[in-house]
């Protein structure tokens, strides 16, 4: 007679968060908190409150860039846990809190929110594990992908030589340094699909769900980030707009290009002319994005507290 043999479940990754999951999320809202209360100091609201587009259209565009992200989420962790539409307030503050702290703070903050709030069986960790891991890979391919695309223009920007930004600022963008950066992200995209069978606990089914929505919001980001730059300023081209997104996305991808930030204003001058302000355009949709943290934060801070408010 054959003994059937029930496998007991695996421990739970993130067991040793268990203990503290009653502390997790508090301290990590106190931490956002924080961070906001410095953005807050930091802002230059007159400035924030001058510059704010006027136009229904451009805050319509700006609204969808914004809550792509968020909402991606809320459709993944809506098929695999079934979370309710009030799902979408922790992931907003999922979003803020990588943003105004470190990057994946969001997660463990989503992670002990799913802990609490979804019922499931098993650990939520796995998932919260993959989503990040596929939203990695995602960007990494898509880079690549469009790196292909456009590497036409891209190879005309002056790789290699000195480029002359405003405000006496030099910026010098090596062939070598964008070439390793490649490398590297190819390198991360293979180490992760080889070791994918030890790496990932979600059914393939999902796997390829997961890995196409965030496809979906790179897409959604790039094609929403050039429509609303080209009613900021129509006199470009929704086309030449479209590619500057696209090179906004390659920079945030390739980890060994420096100073990211400079690098993008240099390349949007090249690309857009230098009779464009896309530098202040560029500045003041950064610092109404930073404001729209600090502003949703606050808000959902203050609906925490009437709801507690409200079951007390």
């Amino acid at each position: 007679m054959t003994e059937t043999i029930i496998p007991l479940p695996a421990p739970e990754p993130g067991g040793a968060l268990r203990k503290w999951s009653t502390y997790i999320g508090p301290a990590i809202s106190v931490a956002i908190l924080v961070a906001v209360v410095l953005e807050l100091r930091k802002l230059n609201w007159v400035l924030v409150w001058s510059i704010i587009p006027t136009s229904p259209l451009i805050w319509t565009v700006l609204f969808f860039s914004y809550m792509a992200g968020p909402f991606s989420d809320w459709v993944i962790f809506r098929r695999l846990w079934g979370i309710p539409a009030s799902g979408i307030f922790p992931l907003l503050k999922k979003l803020i809190g990588n943003e105004l702290l470190l990057g994946y703070v969001g997660e463990v903050y989503f992670y002990d929110w799913a802990r609490r709030h979804v019922k499931m069986e098993g650990s939520p960790f796995g998932a919260v594990k993959d989503v990040a891991i596929l939203s990695a890979l995602a960007g990494n391919i898509m880079t690549v992908v469009m790196l292909i695309v456009t590497w036409p223009v891209i190879r005309e920007l002056q790789f290699g030589e000195v480029m002359e930004l405003p405000f006496g600022i030099s910026l010098k963008l090596g062939v070598n340094v964008l070439a390793i950066s490649i490398v590297f992200i190819l390198l991360t995209s293979v180490v992760i699909m080889f070791f994918r069978n030890g790496l990932f606990s979600l059914p393939r089914r999902d796997l390829w769900f997961v890995f196409g929505v965030h496809c979906l919001r790179l897409l959604a980001n790039t094609g929403l980030s050039a429509l609303a730059w080209h009613l900021i300023l129509p006199e470009v081209s929704i086309d030449s707009w479209l590619l500057l997104s696209t090179v906004r996305l390659l920079l945030s991808r390739l980890p060994l290009i420096p100073n990211k930030d400079l690098a993008f204003a240099g390349l949007s001058t090249m690309l857009a002319g230098k009779e464009v302000q896309t530098g202040v355009m560029i500045a003041m949709i950064s610092m109404l994005i930073v404001a729209t943290h600090v502003v949703i934060f606050i808000s959902l801070m203050i609906l925490d507290l009437a709801q507690k408010e409200k079951n007390a």
